[in-house]
């Protein structure tokens, strides 16, 4: 954890294991090991999917979230459980006499595509889905960050993002630890914390959702002078046009940013000045990295302001889904392009905006939402025969989780009652937050839910 500089008053910043996810990675990269950063977020039956599916061999575990890892630990039946490790509050102290390990003993050479980390996404279906980030994908990630916003040792960044999110290793740690630069981690996001750190560590650079943008300059803390501060960048979710002209209105350089755990996730560079005229635009690839609009049927978008489906190609791309050969193949063409369901257009001497999505997934405060799992959850309550789930706009989250449900026989709707029961199973932000209750869904002649029909009720019944 970085220190502040000169007489600069020291941000209060709490003890936690954000800096302990940095020595790991470092340890596994060193022994050949991947690592799986897990979403302390998630319910037990979540995690325990994503522990049975990676097959760990040791948890890792602060003191705050043991009790978690243990009920998780207990759902997972197979004999190749991993045994579980508690990490201390405070390092213990080392003794002057402590023998030196033979680092040429456990060092090697890594390859490039060897896999560094396992994040995990959820899936349409619910099963969880882990995305290979192999030593390649870091290392072109941070030199192309580096190089396209010009980052350098004597900048300091302000790491707001977790790290079993991609932005968290992605957006700055990782490429500024590449320069010798400095970080400052915040082990939960906290809005007023935030701010002081920014003043206090002389932070150059920050990014955050615009879910955290929106408490940000909502503290009475925000606004002040920040004469160190570079810029700031947003991400991850639409971010609304008042969060924009907020950050903009108290004086500081605001961008918008795009990626994706499957590719960067710094995809994009943009200027100052394009961000202030232009706000909504990502800017131009990064170097190395290549990118185009396809429309439905493949051919390529050559018009100007005219929407199409990303694809992407260079070498900061990911691995593939960890085995799940289909599902890398639904995404990846034969010639190395990666599709990302999302809706951009391109503007000359402005560079890409972002439209929206073609996927069904959703985006709440940053975290990614699959329709498919919330509805395999709200079954599995016994309460519901049917769902269906959509994201819906929301002043705060950007996007909320709206169901349209059918009941169980002899079951009474009762909303409140299926959030509190979807709650033992799903993350909290995952819990559709708008319901209502039909006799029936409607149907496309195909026998599939109209998902149009579906939405037009959820809309009605607001």
């Amino acid at each position: 954890m970085h220190a502040p500089r000169g007489d600069a008053r020291p941000a209060q910043l709490a003890p936690g294991t954000a800096g302990e996810h940095l020595l790991l990675l470092a340890a596994c990269a060193r022994l050949g090991a991947t690592l799986v950063p897990l979403n302390w977020r998630l319910a037990p039956p979540e995690l325990a999917r994503v522990l049975a599916n990676a097959g760990p061999t040791l948890l890792y575990t602060g003191a705050a979230e043991q009790t978690l890892a243990e009920q998780a630990l207990a759902r997972v039946r197979d004999v190749h459980a991993p045994r579980l490790r508690v990490l201390p509050t405070t390092p213990p102290p080392r003794a002057a006499s402590s023998p030196r390990h033979d680092v040429q003993a456990i060092s090697g050479h890594v390859a490039d595509r060897a896999p560094a980390m396992l994040l995990y996404t959820s899936g349409t279906t619910g099963a969880p889905k882990g995305v290979i980030v192999p030593h390649a994908q870091l290392h072109w990630n941070a030199a192309g960050t580096v190089s396209a916003w010009r980052l350098h040792s004597e900048h300091v960044a302000l790491v707001m993002s977790p790290f079993f999110h991609t932005a968290g290793w992605g957006v700055f740690a990782l490429p500024l630890l590449s320069v010798g630069a400095q970080l400052v981690l915040l082990p939960t996001f906290d809005a007023d914390l935030a701010v002081d750190a920014l003043e206090a560590c002389r932070i150059t650079h920050t990014f955050g959702v615009p879910t955290q943008w929106q408490d940000l300059v909502a503290s009475p803390r925000w606004g002040r002078a920040l004469p160190h501060l570079a810029w700031m960048l947003t991400g991850g979710a639409p971010c609304p046009r008042s969060v924009h002209d907020a950050v903009v209105a108290a004086g500081y350089d605001f961008r918008e940013g795009f990626g994706l755990t499957e590719c960067g996730p710094n995809c994009f560079v943009t200027t100052a000045e394009r961000a202030r005229r232009h706000p909504g635009v990502v800017g131009d690839p990064l170097p190395m990295l290549e990118a185009r609009l396809v429309r439905e049927d493949g051919t390529i978008v050559t018009a100007p302001d005219t929407p199409g489906e990303l694809q992407l190609r260079g070498p900061q791309l990911f691995g593939g889904y960890w085995q799940n050969a289909a599902a890398t193949a639904e995404v990846m063409t034969a010639d190395g392009w990666l599709c990302t369901g999302d809706m951009l257009s391109a503007e000359p001497h402005v560079g890409f905006r972002v439209r929206g999505r073609r996927k069904e997934m959703f985006i709440s405060g940053g975290e990614n939402v699959f329709p498919g799992e919330v509805e395999a959850a709200l079954l599995a309550t016994g309460l519901v025969r049917e769902a269906c789930v959509m994201g819906v706009p929301d002043a705060r989250w950007g996007e909320v989780g709206a169901a349209c449900v059918v009941p169980a026989p002899d079951v009474p709707f009762d909303a409140p009652a299926l959030q509190r029961a979807l709650r033992e199973w799903l993350a909290g932000y995952k819990v559709p937050q708008r319901m209502r209750s039909v006799a029936e869904l409607p149907r496309l002649g195909s026998g599939k839910v109209n998902r149009a029909a579906v939405a037009a009720l959820l809309q009605d019944g607001a």
